[in-house]
């Protein structure tokens, strides 16, 4: 089993909606990625925001945390650490940049943890983001 990190935030507009992407057409996620060689944790987070989202004018609030889930990388066994960032951000469109990621969309935050297709994401938006928000 291999150990990846990965990181990316809960972006939350005025409207308290936050951004969830749709990954490959068939998940649905909040936007994160992988970290890069030599890549600090909040860049790679801004990256993949970006990337998924087409969100730039992101202003951070705090580190959320980290969790560990297991899955599969590249058709191994994964154990993935992922740190997330709480940000604010304008309303805007959302337009994604990445091709494997051809969705974004503001839902209301009381809807985020349902929505998301990994237990253990669910689980710490609901027990770790939703309460502070």
């Amino acid at each position: 089993m291999f150990h990846s990190e990965a990181a990316g935030g809960v972006v939350v507009d005025p409207d308290g909606r936050v951004v969830v992407v749709r990954q490959r057409a068939r998940t649905w996620s909040l936007p994160k990625g992988h970290v890069d060689p030599g890549e600090a944790v909040l860049d790679a987070a801004r990256r993949e925001i970006h990337e998924e989202c087409g969100l730039a004018d992101l202003d951070l609030v705090r580190e959320l945390g980290s969790y560990t889930r297991l899955g599969v990388g590249g058709g191994l066994p994964e154990r993935k650490t992922i740190t997330l960032f709480l940000f604010t951000s304008p309303a805007a469109d959302l337009a994604p940049l990445d091709p494997a990621n051809p969705e974004a969309r503001w839902v209301p935050a009381d809807r985020v943890a349902d929505m998301l297709s990994n237990p253990a994401d669910g689980r710490f938006f609901r027990d770790h983001v939703l309460p502070s928000l």
